[in-house]
């Protein structure tokens, strides 16, 4: 693994003295071949159905249940819900801070922004485009809707680097989460204690 792997060599950390970026600069190789949104509007497989029972158990709701949404009018409403579980959002949000704190205690924030930085070049052109081709292929024209599912993924990826560059495990809730999208689909918000998944 090289610091060519960045785009801008200016920018490339020193792989040799931070080694968790190392898989962040694979993970970061893979998004391009991820089959993003692909399985949406389809009935979850029972291993999707595993997947989210352990997100829900790790970040600490084990008695939530999976909602699965059926259709984009349905994506619309479970993303736009005032209801979402303001104990889930503040669940990831201190879990995202907790990573930023522990990546830092290995990386220079420098480094770490520029390995995040290079993570949202790379996934925000490949997980546009795939949006806006299933949502085209659906006639959804709805670019507030376009906008919720593009910047869903994004921070799961963020989210899923940062997990990485921790040095943390893959039954981190937000690499439990990141799965969900690697099987194409849309893990929208936990409203109430239904995790709404598209």
């Amino acid at each position: 693994m090289h610091d060519d792997d960045f785009d801008d060599e200016e920018e490339a950390p020193d792989l040799d003295n931070y080694p968790t970026l190392v898989s962040v600069v694979r993970f970061n190789k893979l998004l391009p071949s991820i089959s993003w949104f692909e399985e949406v509007g389809q009935p979850l497989t029972e291993e999707s159905f595993v997947v989210a029972r352990d997100y829900m158990n790790a970040l600490g709701f084990p008695d939530a249940f999976v909602g699965e949404v059926e259709d984009w009018d349905d994506a619309a409403y479970a993303a736009s819900n005032p209801d979402w579980n303001s104990d889930w959002w503040e669940a990831e949000e201190q879990l995202r801070m907790g990573l930023t704190t522990a990546a830092l205690e290995l990386i220079s924030e420098e480094d770490l922004n520029a390995a995040l930085t290079q993570i949202s070049a790379t996934a925000s052109p490949v997980i546009t485009t795939a949006v806006e081709a299933i949502t085209d292929d659906h006639g959804i024209e709805d670019q507030e809707l376009i906008r919720a599912a593009v910047g869903a993924a994004l921070q799961t990826c963020h989210q899923a680097a940062l997990v990485l560059a921790a040095g943390e495990e893959d039954t981190h809730p937000f690499a439990i989460k990141y799965k969900l999208f690697e099987q194409g689909h849309w893990p929208i918000a936990i409203t109430g204690n239904s995790f709404n998944i598209f």
